[in-house]
């Protein structure tokens, strides 16, 4: 029996890149996963088909999760397909968007960036909090830039990803009675669509330079340490923000 026979886990953000990395591998290990996507419907459809290949149950369900309406659905949509209790929620949902200037700023940009990466977070734990009991638990995706405030044009993504390492240690210290752990995860230079289309080939190759492993990480590494907090391995763990960035910025 795989280790999350009988749960069900939530990703959003679940159609590519380490979203779908980490559907994959809960899937591979036995869970039912809800795929949470928006943009990215043909992604989503190739989740699903590389966890049904192997025999896993999955199903894939559209929404903004930074629309309170959306992620209701979202839970209703859920609760239809596998039931009224879930084990694992992963918030991965986020992006980048644009690479902007303090004086580029506009308050739609504001909003955009702070919604997808921050407020999404906090309400779809607010929606499905009350699904989860003793031993579940809440993975979020952070960043490195949280820590060292991202690379140029990314300050508003940074913070926004500051906010939800800071909400990761708060809720871990409300749910915690209640049994269920929150930690997150902060990847540094993964190698994804998103630094594809948001960071110059130079300027990866310069940073995986700088990285003492000497490369770019992989969204299945990203995953495997998902997979990790979502276990009951890692069930003293709570309040932890695990950097996975080949050690940047320490060496």
């Amino acid at each position: 029996m795989s280790q999350f026979t009988g749960k069900v886990a939530i990703v959003t953000g679940g159609a590519r890149d380490i979203g779908r990395a980490i559907s994959v591998q809960l899937a591979k290990e036995g869970a039912k996963v809800v795929v949470n996507y928006y943009n990215s419907e043909a992604g989503a459809k190739e989740t699903l088909e590389e966890i049904k290949a192997f025999g896993g149950e999955a199903i894939a369900v559209k929404a903004d999760a930074s629309n309170i309406a959306d992620i209701q659905n979202l839970r209703a949509k859920t609760i239809e397909a596998f039931g009224d209790e879930v084990h694992i929620l992963v918030n991965n949902a986020g992006g980048l968007f644009a690479r902007k200037t303090l004086q580029e700023f506009d308050e739609s940009f504001y909003d955009l960036v702070m919604n997808v990466n921050f407020k999404s977070t906090v309400f779809v734990m607010q929606a499905f909090e009350s699904m989860m009991g003793k031993g579940a638990s809440i993975i979020n995706l952070s960043s490195l830039a949280a820590r060292d405030g991202g690379g140029g044009g990314s300050a508003l993504y940074a913070s926004s990803k500051g906010a939800t390492t800071t909400f990761t240690r708060a809720m871990a210290k409300e749910l915690g009675p209640k049994g269920i752990r929150v930690n997150a995860v902060c990847p540094g230079l993964i190698a994804t669509k998103f630094h594809d289309d948001f960071t110059k080939d130079e300027v990866r190759t310069m940073v995986a330079g700088k990285t003492p492993v000497r490369r770019e990480g992989q969204a299945s590494e990203v995953a495997d340490l998902v997979v990790y907090l979502a276990s009951d391995k890692s069930t003293f763990v709570t309040g932890a923000n695990f950097d996975i960035n080949g050690g940047l910025g320490f060496s």
